[in-house]
């Protein structure tokens, strides 16, 4: 297994930045593009969640990957702050209520099919969307199932049926 032994002796947080998260920070840009509508949120999430790394850093008791330590941190912090979101008010979007009009800003990838499946993704419930990000990030059901503390068969089939919920969501947009 690899770790990511570094983390612990790391004193400038600038070092820390760019020892310990830059090289994760694809992860975590998938992470907050999926729970967030706008550049400004993104921006909030992404700053936040590097920021509760750095904080957390000392906890990290390498029982896993640094990888999957970073992507724990980062889906807790998008979700603690979608939640905060919703207690206040904001707009938000779950699978049980859809947008009528999509949003389309929050344009990351220059291939547009890819921003398509992200706007999908969006409109997945927020366990939901975790998962297929995992699953994107070619993690093993038996890894996913570690990280979201459920079954590998479970994980299975949620899978099987995100796929065709994404199928569906990406024909009515495609079509």
């Amino acid at each position: 297994m690899k770790r990511f032994p570094a983390a612990k002796t790391i004193q400038v947080s600038t070092d820390f930045y760019q020892i310990s998260v830059l090289p994760f920070s694809a992860i975590i840009i998938k992470i907050c593009r999926a729970y967030t509508n706008s550049q400004e949120d993104f921006e909030d999430y992404y700053q936040e969640v590097c920021l509760q790394i750095w904080r957390s850093r000392d906890n990290f008791r390498e029982q896993c990957e640094w990888s999957t330590w970073v992507y724990r941190i980062s889906l807790n912090v998008c979700l603690t702050l979608l939640k905060r979101k919703k207690s206040d008010g904001k707009t938000y979007f779950t699978s049980d209520v859809l947008p009528d009009v999509v949003i389309t800003e929050n344009k990351a990838f220059e291939d547009e099919s890819l921003n398509l499946l992200y706007i999908a993704i969006r409109q997945l419930s927020e366990v939901d969307r975790a998962l297929i990000l995992l699953y994107l990030e070619e993690k093993s059901y038996q890894e996913i199932a570690g990280i979201l503390n459920t079954s590998a068969n479970n994980i299975g089939v949620r899978v099987s049926r995100i796929k065709e919920r994404l199928k569906k969501i990406l024909h009515g947009k495609i079509n």
